[in-house]
Order: structure tokens, then C-alpha cells, then sequence
């Protein structure tokens, strides 16, 4: 179940949320805010291999838990619901609160819709400027601040970048398979915009 939710990406966006959040609020929050995001990027993880495991199987990608049977369809829909459940339980009822609650579910429901449709449009990048941008607005709101516009900016350039880039590893496969998101459909260039999309995100850093 670690391992089909994306286990890298997934305490990659937990302890960014973390670090964000102590710089704002107590450790003790900043943790509540954490778990209740980490219930959201399982959400997230898991629908993503369940609605790729037809094109998983058929590309024979036994690094893929469905596809090696180390876990099964029922057990990721029952971790999706409680996972689910946590993450709105955690959000509107923990130091998010009402208005940061809001926010990280239109994080999620952004990222569910990338799953769901976009990742094979145009508009792939659109759900992880949505969701990565929903994310430092959430943290400050539950500080009762609004973030500097240069974070968010940098965090929707970086995540943005991250998607192209991520792609090309599995491209040829991808554009077999029919898959073709907004890097799909640009091919190897994808790495030249990602690299762009980091140094304006970098630049944007430094003059702040």
C-alpha cells in the first residue's frame, strides 16, 4: 500500500507541507496540517494506480503493486474511502481549519481530475498549478496571513516543472499507450521546459 500510493513523491509533498507550516504555526500544528495532507496524497497515489492499472498490466510494469498482486483492487478502494474520510476529518476539523480545509480540498479534488481526465489533455499542468498553489495558501490562511505572491508562484512553477520532467521516463509508453498529456505531446522537450520553468522559479527566488 506505501509503495502503490507513490511513496517518494508522497513524503516528498509531507515534509515540504511540514517545513512550510512550522515556519507559521507550532510544531503540533504544523504536524496536524502535515497528516491531514498525507491523507490527501494517499487519496491521490492511490487513484492514480488504480485507474492506471489496465495500461500498468498491459505495459507488463511489475514494479506496479496491482500489476505483481502485492495488493488488490478492494484493498486500494478501501483505502481510498478511509483515506478519503481522514483527510476532510483532518482538515476541516485540525488546524486547517474551515477556509485552510477549503483549500486542501481543492488541492485534492484538483489532483483527482488530473487523474481522472487531464493527465491525457493539454491541461495536464493545470491540476498541479491548482493543487500546489492551493497548498501554501492553505498553511498561511490557518495562520490567519496570506502568502507572499513569490511562494506561490514558486511553488506552481516547481510542481509544474516536476510534471514535465517526470514524464519522460515512461514517454515511449505513453505515447503507445494513447496517454498524451501536454509533455506527451511535446516529447524530449519537455526536459528544456522543465529546466526553464526551475530557473524562473529559481530567479523569482532570489529577487524577492
Amino acid at each position: 500500500m506505501a509503495k502503490a500510493c507513490h511513496f517518494g513523491p508522497t513524503i516528498l509533498v509531507v515534509s515540504i507541507t511540514f517545513i512550510l507550516s512550522i515556519t507559521q504555526l507550532s510544531a503540533a500544528k504544523s504536524c496536524g496540517i502535515a497528516l491531514a495532507i498525507l491523507c490527501g496524497q494517499l487519496v491521490v497515489g492511490w487513484t492514480n494506480d488504480l485507474l492506471d492499472y489496465p495500461l500498468d498490466k498491459a505495459a507488463g510494469r511489475m514494479n506496479k503493486p496491482l500489476v505483481s498482486h502485492t495488493v488488490t483492487r478492494r484493498q486500494l478502494q478501501m483505502g481510498i474511502a478511509i483515506a478519503l474520510s481522514a483527510a476532510i476529518l483532518l482538515s476541516f476539523l485540525g488546524p486547517l481549519g474551515v477556509r485552510g480545509g477549503l483549500l486542501h480540498m481543492l488541492g485534492l479534488a484538483s489532483a483527482t481530475i488530473y487523474n481522472f481526465w487531464a493527465k491525457s489533455t493539454w491541461f495536464s499542468p493545470v491540476p498541479y498549478a491548482i493543487s500546489f498553489g492551493a497548498l501554501p495558501w492553505a498553511v498561511y490562511v490557518a495562520s490567519n496571513k496570506a502568502p507572499p505572491f513569490w511562494l506561490i508562484l514558486d511553488f506552481v512553477l516547481v510542481s509544474v516543472s516536476f510534471h514535465f520532467l517526470n514524464v519522460v521516463k515512461d514517454l515511449e509508453w505513453d505515447l503507445k499507450q494513447n496517454v498524451l498529456g501536454f509533455p506527451q505531446r511535446i516529447g524530449t522537450w519537455s526536459r528544456l521546459v522543465s529546466l526553464l520553468l526551475l530557473f524562473i522559479a529559481g530567479t523569482i527566488y532570489i529577487l524577492k
